[in-house]
This record gives structure tokens, C-alpha cells and sequence, in this order.
């Protein structure tokens, strides 16, 4: 016969065992590469005020997503009024703020963005941040920096029109950090006595060493050389290799070597100049899913070959006038075996076929604002932010919308970009000037 202490011990490790399983959100697409997690039982009904676990307030609005591992939050974030980047360290289950970091003064350049944009990475016992300043700095969870380097000082300052964005990735024990930008200078930005290189960066997570530095050649101009991307990690056949997309191609390269495997690349034939890339790739059930600027199609992928792929490598390519099916700057989810694409431009939500481009339903997005961060798609969910802060819980079987809550009321050039993300059964919503923890 079991005793009231055997129940009180089966409790506490089934307790133990729904935390083990929990899932981090140890990067800017998650834990899986794709905008999904494994989380259960996510809030569907929630304001600003109800079903809040707590908010804080935020010293400036930037378009960098938390990123949790454990109790920890991370973000990448300013002080406007001090004119300072930031690197900040919450507690996951009160919201308190265990650190934070001045990184370099000045914001930004410009008023479309600032220097904070890009999500930092962690690997549960590091964690990176990287801004457009070209300041790539390492703590310890506990805030101890263990390294610091300056990109723009290694290699020359970035040659884009606005200002540059892509968040660092950690696979298999390397950092990686690409740059695509403009060969020639944009104003004061970029090299002015030599040729601006466009590359890639493998690093030693724990001490930030180059491992090795991989040039991406390319046939784009002008500003369809830049490209807000962030390298993702993709296997085919059993080969794990990194997805690079910009300057008007997609590329895979070794994951050890950098050498470029294969390369693909006819959206923009012409050579158009300003089809700058936003979208990065996203690799679901063998196809890569590539989303062409500027209201173009969009590709899925199958590159099996080398070197430069014919037209061959395409499984399928939607029609211009399925514009719904298109995205200029969120980058879609893969979840539940479908690919989830938010067009910003054409106000739609689709669920299409991996391998057949057939889509499964489109509903058109609400509110009044446009929707520019990437979809989190998780627990039968898909959940959107637009720049008015709104959010809207869409079911990920039939696309009908469940819920809408403003949580944002902006002023001024401030709009909300930043993703929510899900983690150990919350979600995490950053709006301009403050973060909620959702559901308790």
C-alpha cells in the first residue's frame, strides 16, 4: 500500500521531470532553429494587467528578442535618454534584474532602427551579444565578461544604407556571424581605400578567437548586396551545414571550414539594386523555404548538388499573385510539419505545404499596423506582434483568430518589432518600453 511520502515523492519528480522538459529560447528562432518550441499549455487570453506573471519597464525600444535559458533572461536593449547600449540580465521568475552592462555610447544613426537590433545567444553557460556598432561582447550567466572584440575594428566598418542587423548563432560548439554588405561605401559607411568584403565568421564561443573567416563573393549591386539575415544550420543527407541567404543568393557552407558547398540564385536576374535581404531561411521537412524581397515569390529549395545550382534545385515557386504566400521581412515558422509565412506587406497569415507549395489556409492579419517580427509558432499556436504592440493568437489548425490584446500604445518613431518566444511555459512579449512575462 503507498504512503502519503510515496505520493509526496512521485509529485516532486514528475514536478522535476515537466521542468527538465521544459524548453529554452536560447536563440533568436529558438531551440530548433525554426520559431518553434515543444511548450505546452501556452497562454491564449491575457492584457497587460491579467494573466501577467510580471512586466518591467524598459529604458529604450529596440527590436532585439529575449532570449531565456533557465531563470535567466537576456536581452539586448538602450538607454535613450543616457544614449547607451545595454546588455541586461533578468531573473525569468520575478523579473528582477540580476545585471547589466554599458557597452559603448551612441544608439543609433538613423531613425529606422538602432544599434541594439540583433538577439543575443546563449549555449546555458555563456551568453553573446552583438551590435551594429560592431561590439561583439561575452558574459558568464553571472555577468562576468569574458571577452570582448570590436568587428568594425578586425575588419572595417559595415557598408550599409540603414543600419545593419544579424543576430550571432551558436551550433556544435562555434559562434558564427555573418556580414553582407555593399562592396563599395554608402556615405561615410564602409571602407573608402579598398573593397568592402562580404563574409562569414566562425569564432571559439569561450574566447571569442576567429576560427576561421569565409569570403562570400557575389554578383548583387548596391543596396541587393545588404542583407539582415542570420546564418542558420540546416542538414541534408545526413551533412550539417550552415545556411548563409543575401546579396542574391543562398549559400551552404562546412560548418568547420567555412568553404562554400553550393550556392543557388534567380530571383532577381536583372540585377535590380534595391533588393536588400531581410527574411533569413527556413529549412522544413528537406526544403529550404527562401523569401525573395520586395513582393518576388517565393522558392523552395532542394539542394542537392554542388557549386552553382541550376533551376533544378527549385521543388516549387509560388505565383505573384499568391501574394499572401510572400514575406519582405518577418521570417517564416516551421511547426507541425508546414511552414508558417507572415506576409507583411500583403497583411496575411499562411500555412503552406512544405513540399508542394499548396496552402492549407490564409487569413488576413488584424489590427491596424504592420507586422515586421517573425511568428512564434508553438502549442497548436501561432503568435504575431505588429508595430501598434498588438498580439494575435492564431490557431495553427484552421487560422481562425482565438484572441487580439493590445499591449502597446506607441509614440513617436517607436514601433514594436522584437518576436515573442516562448519558454518554460510563458510567453515573453517585449514591447517598446517594457517586457511581460505572460501566463503564471
Amino acid at each position: 500500500m503507498f504512503t502519503r511520502k510515496y505520493y509526496i515523492f512521485l509529485v516532486l519528480i514528475l514536478a522535476a521531470l515537466s521542468i527538465a522538459q521544459a524548453d529554452d529560447w536560447p536563440q533568436w528562432r529558438g531551440p530548433y532553429f525554426n520559431g518553434t518550441t515543444n511548450e505546452k499549455n501556452l497562454p491564449t487570453d491575457w492584457s497587460t494587467t491579467d494573466n501577467i506573471a510580471w512586466s518591467i519597464d524598459l529604458a529604450g525600444s529596440s527590436a532585439a528578442t529575449p532570449i531565456i535559458s533557465g531563470d535567466r533572461i537576456f536581452l539586448s536593449g538602450v538607454d535613450s535618454e543616457r544614449d547607451m547600449l545595454l546588455a541586461m540580465c533578468f531573473d525569468r521568475t520575478n523579473g528582477k534584474l540580476l545585471w547589466q552592462h554599458d557597452i559603448a555610447k551612441e544608439i543609433s544613426r538613423d531613425k529606422k532602427s538602432t544599434y541594439a537590433a540583433a538577439s543575443p545567444v546563449t549555449n546555458g553557460k555563456i551568453v553573446v551579444f552583438f551590435y551594429a556598432n560592431g561590439d561583439l561582447v561575452c558574459f558568464d550567466l553571472n555577468g562576468d565578461r569574458q571577452w570582448a572584440r570590436n568587428i568594425h575594428d578586425d575588419y572595417g566598418p559595415f557598408a550599409f544604407q540603414w543600419t545593419f542587423s544579424s543576430s550571432p548563432t551558436l551550433f556544435n560548439g562555434k559562434l558564427y556571424l555573418q556580414v553582407l554588405q555593399r562592396d563599395v561605401p554608402v556615405g561615410d559607411r564602409g571602407l573608402k581605400d579598398k573593397k568592402n568584403e562580404s563574409y562569414i565568421l566562425a569564432m571559439e564561443p569561450e574566447t571569442g578567437k576567429t576560427l576561421w573567416r569565409q569570403i562570400r563573393p557575389s554578383n548583387a549591386r548596391k543596396e541587393s548586396r545588404e542583407a539582415f539575415t542570420t546564418p542558420l544550420p540546416f542538414s541534408l543527407n545526413g551533412i550539417q551545414q550552415l545556411l548563409v541567404i543575401g546579396g542574391d543568393v543562398l549559400t551552404g557552407h562546412d560548418l568547420e571550414t567555412g568553404r562554400e558547398l553550393w550556392r543557388w540564385g534567380t530571383w532577381n536576374p536583372t540585377r535590380i539594386t534595391h533588393w536588400r535581404h531581410v527574411p533569413s531561411p527556413i529549412t522544413g521537412d528537406g526544403v529550404i523555404l527562401v523569401c525573395a524581397p520586395k513582393r518576388s515569390p517565393i522558392y523552395a529549395i532542394r539542394p542537392d548538388g554542388q557549386g552553382v545550382l541550376d533551376e533544378s534545385a527549385i521543388v516549387w515557386i509560388s505565383e505573384n499573385k499568391e501574394k499572401e504566400r510572400s514575406a519582405d521581412v518577418p521570417t517564416p515558422a516551421y511547426y507541425d510539419g508546414d511552414f508558417f509565412i507572415l506576409n507583411d506587406i500583403g497583411k496575411h497569415l499562411s500555412r503552406v505545404e512544405p513540399r508542394t507549395g499548396k496552402i492549407k489556409w490564409t487569413v488576413e492579419t488584424p489590427g491596424r499596423a504592420k507586422y515586421e517580427a517573425s511568428p512564434l509558432a508553438a502549442d497548436g499556436k501561432i503568435y504575431i506582434i505588429n508595430h501598434a504592440g498588438e498580439a494575435a493568437v492564431i490557431n495553427a489548425e484552421n487560422g481562425k483568430v482565438i484572441n487580439f490584446i493590445t499591449m502597446d500604445e506607441p509614440t513617436g518613431r517607436e514601433i514594436v518589432r522584437a518576436s515573442i518566444c516562448a519558454a518554460h511555459g510563458q510567453l515573453f512579449i517585449r514591447t517598446t518600453r517594457r517586457l511581460y512575462c505572460v501566463g503564471k
